[in-house]
Formats: C-alpha cells, structure tokens, sequence
C-alpha cells in the first residue's frame, strides 16, 4: 500500500490492514476549499499533521464542515515538494497508546500545500488569493518559538528583517515579513476584511509574540512609506485582526523505526524519511501520543470551523493564560525540559526510558509536585494535579513514544525564562513561600550549563541540540574543562543574570549562587552528574 489517492480507492486494502480511512468526499472537499478558502495554516511540520489537520477530519467525517486546510510551509519548502505533494497532501496518523496498542488513521483534511516563497510567483500569487478572500476565517501557526523573533541571539535586527523594514510589503524575504505582506494583501483589496491569526505554538502569550512581530513590520512600513496609517490601525483593532491566545500539548516526536517496522508488517510500504537539507526530518506517517489538549481565546471577527465540536475549548484569554501557565509553567514543559537536560548527560536517547531511572524519576516529580504546585496557576477547566499525574503516570512513561531528549533540548534557552523564571517570579512574590526553598529547579539550571559544554556524565563528547544562543553560550563557557575546580562565579555570572534567558536575574533573586555550587558539584569530574543527583534528591526528602 502507498500513500495517494488512487491507492486509496481500494478500500478493502486498508481496512485489511486496520488502517481507518476518512469519510467524506474528498474531491467535493477540495473544491469547495479552492473556491472558498476558511482555514490556512503556516508550519506544515508533524505537530500541524497529528493534532489541526486531523481536529478538521473529525469535522468533516461528521458533516459539520465541507472545507479543508491549505498547509504552506516557510522555513523549509522540502517539506511541500517531497513529502506532501508527492503524496497528494496525505499522511497516516500513528496513535501510540500507553496499553501497547496503536490506532492507524489516514489524514485527508489538508486540500492543498504551499510555499512560503516572495520568490515564486506561482506560490505567492496563490497565496495573495487566499489572503484575498472573504471567506478566509483563520490563518494559524505551528513555526516555533523562534520563528515569531525578528532578532538573534545577540539582540540584533536580523538582516532580513532589517532589508524587508527598508523595502516594504512587495519584496518581503523574512518570514514574518512574507506573512505581514500578505496581511497587506488582504487589506488593500478586501475592504480591511477581518481575520483572526491564531498562534498554536508551544510559548506563553504566543498570539502577543505574534502580534508584536506583525505590528513591528505594520508600524515600519507605514513610517517609510509603504503603507498608509490604515493599515496599522488594521492591524491594532482587534474587531479587524485577532490574535488569540492558545495553549496546544501533544507529543508529536520524529518518524520513528519501530512505527515504521510495524506499518510495514501490516503491509504499509510510505515508511521511509527524510531529513531535508535544513535537517527536517519528515514522513508519510506521524507518529504521536493520544492525548492532546488544544485551548484557544474565542477571538475570531470573521467567524471560525466549529472546532469545539472536535475537542477543542474556546474560552477568554485570562482562562487560557491559566492553562498556558499550568502546563508550560509547572505541570509538563519545566519536567520535560529536567529530563531533556539530565538525559542528554546520562547519555539516555528515550524520554520514557528516563522514568525507570530512580533518580530522574524523583527528580521530576519533586519539580512537579513538591516545587511547583505551590504555585500553580489553576484554570478551572483541567485540573492541575490531575494533569501532572496523567503526565508522569501515564504520558512521559509511555514505552510506545519514542521521543527523545535530544529533540525535547532543541532550543532550551528560549523557554528557561517561561519553564522555571515563572516559578521563580511566583515564589518571590509570594510572602508565605521562600525562593531559597527551591532546590531542584536551580539543579536543572546547573545542569543546563553543564549540558552546554557537550560532554556527558562519562567524559565523551556529545552533540548539544541546536540552539540559537549556542554560539553566545559557548563563548562564555570556553575553556572549561571537566574536573576544573571552581570558584565559576566569574564564568557563570554574564549567563545567570540574563533576564532574556531566565525572565530574572538570578543573583537578585537569591538563587544564583545556588546555581554555581551545584554547577561545581556537576563538574567534579566523570560520574559526577549521577553523584550529585543522588546527593541532592537524598537532601530533598
């Protein structure tokens, strides 16, 4: 069996084979989308496959929508030209369920892929059309964190940003500027037609960092010229443009080998990846665990698909600002981010293998339970104990998700801030809890830089996930070496008092002279990372 539409049409095959095929006209689907877009989602990558694209089948298996999603791609085209057209914008959903069973299920939601690409006349006309319409309701975002800044990591205008400000809406190269243009597009053929673009990246406040990168290229193109006052007062209004808040969780981790095994037992033959030149690494099938939580400000002048039919909680920014803090505060991101850390060190390559190991077991669960709940935002719709439970009980142990802390510990100095500065924040400003009271999540810190000289617990060279502060980072760490003997002080000092990194300084918070001693325990030499966990976790109970 491949993955096409002519395949498809042989049902019997896939039923065979116990893989779920989607249930309504897809031809029908398609045109109806192409005549009159609603949906269209930039960041064409697997957490957009497993989690939107299969919310809207839900939606269209059930009669309650006739269009489907315009997936486009702007940081990396490969992903369009190889993977999705190649296979006529299907995919195959891998269910792995905690109880060792896994459910199969064809995605056939996405109507049409495209390329972010100014370059391209034929993408980008394409996408000016979309933008055109008035019947476009929604325009989301699964880009990554990085993918909403305009600076690098030394805080500097990137220089295609730079250009894009200089030279205006119609020969935008950046991403945000591609995207800002095509904002332009619509207001100045639509009337100022309403849109609401709805951030579902991983990050706090996300639909702000949207705005504010939108804003950025709206306030500079008016100011040189290229557009009139209309079009940032367009952007401003809320009744015009929206960009809600959301909150999205569900583990989405790169093809996988065993999935691959057993999808090719039942007869699947689409199993291979392939890593793009920008090191994408991409399938015909995603692989993804069953929970999934997707909460989002009900903020859409335009209207929106009825996805709170599909699962999804609509509700007011202040309620999602909860579960945002909830879960990327306290109760999963700071717990995957301990086990990204320690797991790269101990030289461990599965998340769930982690939870079988005593000490980093406890120490999450410290983290979780003991650190963070104390100051845990409740929302009132999902329960933030029960939510921790579900993640340690049930989720990060699954043996049937093989993600990795390699992948979890890409970019780590862009979440620190919201991951454990949250926490940190939380505590000083509360007068009946002590900040000095906090013991693990300054180990995390430690070991964070000691991650970022790339030599696990037995001396041997590793790589560090890509980040874009590395550069930075490395350069204030050169020279050390493992089994140097503090005082770090000095070393350690311009990374510790970085508000950009931690959203505090941790020195004005009581905590960075925490962070170097255990830093200078974590550096005593081979073994030493396992011996002051064990150290620390004994002191802790």
């Amino acid at each position: 069996m491949n993955l096409n539409d002519k395949e498809l049409t042989e049902k019997s095959k896939w039923e065979k084979a116990g893989i779920n095929l989607f249930s309504f006209d897809r031809s029908a689907m398609r045109k109806a989308t192409k005549e009159e877009p609603t949906w269209i989602h930039f960041g064409a990558g697997n957490i957009f496959r497993a989690f939107p694209a299969a919310l809207q089948q839900k939606l269209l298996n059930e009669g309650l929508d006739t269009k489907g999603i315009i997936a486009v791609d702007g940081y990396d085209g490969e992903i369009i030209e190889r993977m999705y057209r190649p296979h006529d914008e299907l995919s195959l959903l891998v269910t792995l369920k905690a109880n060792g069973t896994i459910e199969k299920t064809v995605i056939g939601s996405i109507a049409e892929s495209l390329i972010l690409d100014s370059e391209n006349e034929k993408e980008f006309s394409r996408l000016k059309e979309i933008f055109r319409s008035k019947s476009l309701q929604m325009v989301s975002f699964t880009i990554t964190e990085k993918g909403y800044s305009l600076v690098s990591g030394k805080g500097t205008i990137l220089p295609d940003v730079q250009a894009d400000f200089e030279n205006g809406p119609q020969t935008a190269k950046s991403y945000i500027g591609k995207l800002t243009a095509l904002c332009f597009e619509r207001y100045i053929n639509g009337g100022a037609q309403p849109l609401a673009l709805v951030s579902m990246d991983n990050c706090s406040h996300n639909g702000s960092k949207l705005f504010e990168a939108v804003h950025a290229f709206a306030l500079k193109w008016t100011e040189n010229g290229f557009a009139d006052a209309g079009f940032k007062a367009y952007i401003e209004n809320p009744q015009k443009i929206s960009f809600p808040w959301s909150m999205i969780d569900k583990i989405t981790p790169r093809p996988d080998d065993s999935v691959k095994k057993m999808l090719s037992e039942v007869g699947f033959e689409d199993t291979e990846s392939i890593v793009t030149s920008k090191n994408t690494y991409v399938s015909p099938f995603v692989n993804a665990e069953e929970a999934q939580y997707l909460v989002i400000e009900d903020l859409f002048p335009n209207g929106r698909p009825q996805l709170d039919k599909a699962g999804v909680i609509f509700t007011t920014r202040e309620t999602v600002d909860k579960v945002e803090k909830m879960k990327v505060c306290t109760c999963l991101n700071p717990l995957h981010t301990a086990l990204a850390v320690y797991g790269c060190l101990l030289g461990y390559t599965k998340i769930s293998e982690e939870m079988k190991d005593k000490e980093l077991a406890e120490l999450v669960k410290v983290i979780g339970y003991k650190e963070g709940l104390p100051v845990v935002v409740d929302p009132g719709i999902i329960s933030p104990k029960a939510f921790i439970d579900e993640v340690l009980n049930v989720r990060i142990p699954n043996p049937f998700m093989p993600d990795t802390p390699q992948r979890i510990a890409c970019d780590t100095s862009q979440k620190l801030s919201i991951r454990y500065g949250e926490t940190i924040k939380a505590y000083i400003a509360n007068d009946n809890l002590d900040v000095k009271d906090l013991k693990m999540i300054p180990l995390v810190l430690a070991g964070w830089c000691r991650y970022l000289l790339g030599i696990n617990d037995e001396g041997n060279r590793f790589d560090v996930s890509p980040d874009p502060m590395f550069d930075v980072l490395e350069e204030k760490l050169a020279g050390l070496e493992l089994g140097q003997k503090g005082p770090f002080h000095d070393i350690l000092k311009p990374i510790l008092s970085d508000k950009k990194i931690f959203a505090i300084d941790l020195y004005e918070a009581g905590l960075g002279e925490a962070v170097e001693a255990d830093f200078a325990e974590l550096m005593a030499g081979p073994g030493a990372i396992r011996a002051t966990l064990k150290k620390h976790l004994l002191n802790n109970k």
